[in-house]
């Protein structure tokens, strides 16, 4: 990182510049070369499933109402994205352990796999994209991706800022 300072106007053209950066990023990043190569279908799946796989690792359940709201979509786009991944045997729908109305999402062995696929073709990525880098810059971007990531967690839950809009 430069001595750029966030308050020098090269500081407020780099700031400026992430957002147009973050537009980019998933596009193009799903143009390098992986083995195996990826679909248009696999970006929704990898979505879903991640956001699936998260919710267990967290210990919560995830239903598709819960699915469209993180991914800001409309409960019926969540469900064709559901319904694909079921056909395809990466997801099973079971009633909820904590609340038996509710019908909760789970990955299958499948989609555990496919899921582990994924995120091997998201490092063979960024190696390719990265290759021309020192490793201690890719690793410290690496390093910093994560700690961003995981910063993510402090957002407020997805629906949250619509509830609190209607409570204002």
């Amino acid at each position: 990182m430069t001595d750029t300072d966030a308050s020098m106007p090269q500081g407020q053209a780099l700031l400026d510049a992430v957002g147009a950066a973050f537009a980019r990023l998933r596009r193009r990043t799903m143009q390098a070369p992986v083995d195996p190569p990826s679909g248009p279908k696999d970006l929704k799946r990898n979505l879903v499933l991640n956001i699936v796989d998260e919710a267990a690792e967290a210990d919560t359940e995830m239903t598709v109402g819960g699915l469209a709201e993180h991914l800001l979509v409309d409960p019926s786009v969540a469900s064709r994205m559901v319904s694909d991944c079921i056909s395809h045997g990466y997801l099973v729908r079971a009633a909820s352990q904590r609340d038996g109305r509710r019908t909760v999402l789970h990955l299958t062995q499948d989609g555990t796999a496919l899921l582990n696929r994924f995120r091997h073709q998201q490092r063979q990525a960024f190696e390719y994209i990265t290759r021309d880098w020192p490793e201690s810059e890719r690793l410290e971007f690496a390093r910093l991706l994560l700690k961003y990531t995981d910063s993510t967690a402090r957002l407020p839950a997805p629906g949250a800022g619509a509830a609190r809009q209607r409570e204002t």
